[in-house]
């Protein structure tokens, strides 16, 4: 038992301030990366592009009740619709994780990329931890860095 309590103790300290209020629900805003410009402008004036995949993690850090996955709904940078990775509601178990992923060869989202997901709960529990992971490997070459989900205002 006294493992369980310090793995949640360790993941209530990793948690963002004012993330271990119990919630019945919100919509998070989860930035993602289909390229990232870099170096020099072009002669046409563009700079280079590194091309990234995203995979988005939705993990539900409550250890006792499940939450609702709503949608997960992926937007470009214009803010246009580009798809509804969970076009039913989805059933998360407790401690459990569901993951987005966006393809590297994936590029119509642009720099600006993101991520809609919204989530609900018969009850309160504890809100769930919404990441992206944004990568790219090219030879001996790589990068890789996350973004935090923050809550669209009501």
């Amino acid at each position: 038992m006294k493992p369980l309590i310090l793995a949640l103790a360790l993941l209530v300290a990793a948690l963002p301030a004012g993330a271990t209020e119990r919630s019945r629900g919100q919509t998070l805003y989860v930035p993602i990366y289909s390229h990232l410009p870099h170096g020099n402008l072009s002669s046409s004036g563009t700079p280079d592009r590194v091309l990234l995949s995203a995979l988005v993690s939705v993990r539900n850090t409550d250890p006792i009740r499940p939450l609702r996955l709503r949608f997960a709904r992926y937007y470009d940078t214009d803010g246009r619709l580009l798809r509804d990775h969970q076009p039913a509601p989805r059933l998360i178990a407790p401690m459990a994780t569901v993951e987005f992923f966006v393809e590297v060869r994936d590029t119509a989202g642009g720099s600006g990329s993101n991520f809609l997901i919204c989530w609900e709960a018969d009850q309160p529990v504890s809100p769930p931890l919404v990441e992206s992971v944004n990568v790219s490997v090219r030879g001996s070459q790589s990068i890789a860095f996350t973004s935090r989900a923050v809550p669209v205002p009501e």
